[in-house]
């Protein structure tokens, strides 16, 4: 089976992921700029969530250009990682209603910790089924930024408990790592079509 259905859905459902968490930021009561400073940290929630779909768009795309196939493990493995982004609006919601307290805050770090597992599965899911030596095998490596970002993520759950703006600063700090997509498959994707 072709990936084109796959990619389609995911596309279609990281739109709606995005789009219900833009409809949560509600208007402000007054027509002053001073109304907005209570929506602070709903726009702040909204910013680094949007970033994280877009990274995770982003990044699932280029994992797609490389894969040949879809199996139904990869199907499987897929949906799994839409699961996981798909509790992003209601834990960004969560924390900004809360301003940042710490179990809201603790909960999106445990939300980013399993898409981020969601996502490496889907991954090694591909390779397994198209090899070690696929493009996307020979691309993938020891994936050091993975393990990276999902060790912040995991250190920040207990710090969200001492000062939530820790973990928000960590969260932050591993988006900024994959803010741009993942130039290991870009530069295999770019040597197959030479």
């Amino acid at each position: 089976m072709k990936t084109t259905r796959l990619e389609a859905f995911s596309d279609g459902v990281m739109a709606i992921i995005i789009t219900i968490m833009v409809l949560e930021l509600k208007a402000p009561e007054g027509v002053e700029l001073a109304a907005l400073k209570p929506l602070t940290p709903h726009f702040f929630g909204y910013i680094l969530s949007f970033i994280y779909v877009g990274i995770y768009w982003n990044n699932h795309h280029h994992l797609f250009q490389a894969a040949k196939q879809v199996s139904g493990g990869i199907l499987w493995a897929n949906l799994h990682l839409l699961f996981w982004l798909s509790l992003f609006p209601f834990t960004t919601d969560w924390m900004g209603e809360n301003a940042f307290t710490p179990i809201p805050t603790a909960v999106y770090g445990f939300v980013l910790v399993m898409a981020a597992v969601a996502y490496q599965i889907l991954e090694h899911t591909i390779i397994a089924k198209e090899g070690r030596g696929s493009l996307l095998g020979r691309a993938v490596g020891k994936d050091r930024k993975a393990i990276l970002s999902t060790a912040l993520y995991i250190a920040a759950i207990p710090l969200a408990f001492v000062t939530p703006w820790i973990s928000y600063g960590l969260y932050l700090f591993a988006a900024l790592l994959w803010l741009f997509p993942d130039p290991r498959i870009e530069r295999k994707l770019e040597n197959r079509k030479e």
